[in-house]
């Protein structure tokens, strides 16, 4: 697939187009209470970390969100254990109090479920890792959220994320493309997103009853969903796995 990369920074227009494209995120991830605070404020405030492919009708088929940050300030140092919501919270407390970011993170990348399979995402994040390099960073790190875990959600993050081919490859697709750019895995993530709410939220994104109390087993998710039906909520916390790309 032929297709025009941009970045909303150049192209402000194109904002609504980039918010409205379809994904195939679960429900249940975008309701994170940090990512629903913060993750609109990267169109709005770091429209240069936003980019967008086009296909030839100018149609946009996948995205690319990432936060500059100071990995390097007192008290960091160490990606953080709380991964993607995390990162979230200190690019945006950094920009607020002017602090100069050192590192780029990588947020997301999507693609529109029609153009799946057609290598965009290998794409993107090279876009990602060319933009952040032609803003005169030299690292960028992912909080990556393994793409065909949720089918084997009662292992071990730390476990899957080990698992290599005979390749030496992750097995994992998405953490494979990653390494593939050239990035290495640094450490887990345990609880890099939260996910608490009242059962019927959950019953509405899953339709799931969410009535015994214990482990769920919801389609999507990569570790089980923690049911308290007396208590009237359950809470979702995905871990995720660091990736650091030197550029």
């Amino acid at each position: 697939m032929d297709v025009k990369i941009s970045s909303l920074a150049d192209r402000p227009p194109m904002a609504q187009p980039v918010s409205e494209m379809a994904d195939t995120w679960p429900q249940f991830v975008i309701e994170d209470l940090v990512g629903t605070a913060y993750f609109p404020r990267i169109a709005a405030e770091l429209p240069e970390y936003v980019l967008f492919a086009e296909d030839e009708r100018g149609e946009v088929v996948a995205t690319a969100h990432s936060v500059p940050f100071a990995l390097d300030a007192p008290g960091r140092g160490e990606l953080p254990a709380q991964g993607w919501d995390r990162v979230l919270m200190w690019a945006f407390s950094d920009l607020r109090r002017g602090v100069r970011p050192d590192t780029v993170s990588a947020i997301s990348v999507s693609v529109a479920p029609h153009a799946q399979g057609r290598g965009l995402s290998a794409l993107m994040l090279s876009a990602m890792r060319d933009n952040a390099r032609l803003r005169g960073f030299r690292e960028v790190v992912a909080p990556v959220r393994p793409s065909a875990k949720h089918l084997e959600p009662h292992t071990p993050i730390e476990e899957y994320a080990r698992r290599v081919r005979p390749d030496g490859l992750p097995q994992d697709p998405w953490l494979r493309v990653h390494a593939r750019a050239g990035a290495t895995l640094a450490s887990v993530a345990p609880a890099s997103m939260t996910v608490s709410a009242a059962l019927e939220e959950w019953r509405r994104w899953t339709g799931l009853p969410f009535d015994t109390e214990g482990d769920v087993e919801v389609p999507g998710a990569l570790v089980p969903v923690r049911c308290e039906p007396a208590r009237g909520y359950a809470v979702y916390v995905e871990p995720n796995v660091w990736m650091r790309h030197s550029l």
